[in-house]
């Protein structure tokens, strides 16, 4: 009977966080893997056994055999192909990836008729961003007939814990070109450059922000054919903020390619300890509705982004079983899952709050409180 959860990289970061809250609802059918048998024994030994241990590398042939018991696979680490994903989706498991890595994404997302024919459904853009982000732009675009612009910006906490795999995107990021769609046709711009400054809310203030490779732009692009998306990224330290745009202006982040600076930058960067553990993200969006302008604010912000991630994966993962009624195929969360719908199983880590033309509104539950306070409460 295929009723067990394997999570590859469960005992990682974020995976961690995706195992105890999983194991909650399913003891004993939960396995963290990973190379790595003894971190995974480990892991499992620190929850009393509810997560189980195994061990497994997907960047090696696997026989089918091997993943035969499981119902659902949730992938918390890069890959570099599909391989490991189109054996899932083959067997009829239902498949959900972390991965921020747009290229990845974007090839994975023609295995949608595998995953048809075999019933299983496949759901990627899972967490803060992609993920979340996601989420709000969708639901902003529900307030308009016509969308014009959506710029997302992400703030990120120096002083918080991130995983190895998201150190290493983010830096491996900074330096890089990439390929946005503005004005109907397509544009290389540069990592770190066109700062704009945002509004992040009256604890954290204004914050300036400069263009970042976030999958959920593409993403949301592809998907929603949007006619301009953009994805900022800034840190809680303005001041790292701006000398990193600084060191982009003046072309010094080039040295990040050399895989010596690139492995001092990486550790430098996992020790850093400057600041707070707070993130936010922020969707703005512009449009219209019955021939009126609309402009519509979606502001989320809390402590401890992987903690955010880890829950807003556990959780898709429980209305996906729960519910038992998703198509299969390939989907980005936004074309699966509304924001109204999930935020209800993480209200607890976060304060979120939404504004269509400055007026505020509570989203709990589907409902809009029209002028009430804006944090989500019971």
């Amino acid at each position: 009977m295929k009723d067990q959860i394997l999570v590859v990289g469960g005992y990682g970061h974020v995976g961690q966080t995706i195992c105890k809250g999983l194991a909650a609802q399913f003891p004993g059918k939960v396995y963290a893997a990973g190379r790595s048998i003894d971190k995974a024994q480990a892991f499992s030994r620190s929850t009393g056994g509810r997560v189980l241990p195994m061990q497994i590398q997907i960047n090696r042939p696997i026989t089918p055999e091997l993943l035969k018991p499981f119902k659902l696979v949730i992938i918390c680490l890069d890959q570099q192909d599909d391989t490991f994903m189109r054996l899932c989706l083959s067997l009829g498991i239902h498949y959900i990836d972390l991965s921020a890595n747009d290229a990845f994404l974007s090839q994975v997302e023609g295995l949608n008729e595998t995953a048809a024919a075999s019933g299983s459904t496949a759901v990627l853009s899972i967490g803060l961003a992609p993920g979340l982000t996601n989420l709000m732009a969708a639901r902003a675009m529900m307030e308009m007939d016509h969308t014009d612009v959506i710029d997302i910006t992400i703030m990120l906490g120096l002083g918080d814990r991130h995983g190895q795999a998201a150190i290493e995107w983010t830096i491996d990021n900074l330096a890089e070109d990439f390929e946005i769609v503005r004005d109907g046709g397509k544009t290389m711009v540069k990592s770190f450059t066109d700062g704009k400054r945002t509004d992040l809310g009256a604890d954290i203030g204004w914050k300036k922000a400069y263009r970042f490779n976030f999958s959920d732009q593409h993403a949301l692009m592809r998907t929603l054919q949007l006619p301009s998306v953009s994805t900022r990224l800034c840190f809680d330290s303005s001041l790292v903020t701006d000398l990193l745009a600084f060191l982009r202006s003046i072309g010094l982040t080039r040295l990040l390619r050399l895989p010596f600076i690139r492995r001092l930058s990486i550790a430098m960067f996992g020790r850093l300890r400057f600041g707070s553990d707070r993130y936010a993200a922020k969707v703005e969006a512009w449009g219209s509705k019955s021939g009126e302008a609309v402009h519509v604010e979606c502001l989320l912000h809390g402590h401890n982004e992987a903690q955010i991630t880890g829950k807003t994966g556990a959780a898709i993962v429980e209305l996906l079983l729960n519910e038992n009624r998703h198509p299969a195929g390939v989907y980005h969360s936004h074309k699966l899952i509304q924001l109204d719908t999930l935020l209800p199983a993480i209200q607890e880590i976060l304060h979120f709050e939404m504004k269509v033309n400055n007026r505020t509104r509570k989203i709990f539950n589907g409902i809009n409180l029209e002028g009430t306070a804006a944090t989500i409460t019971n």
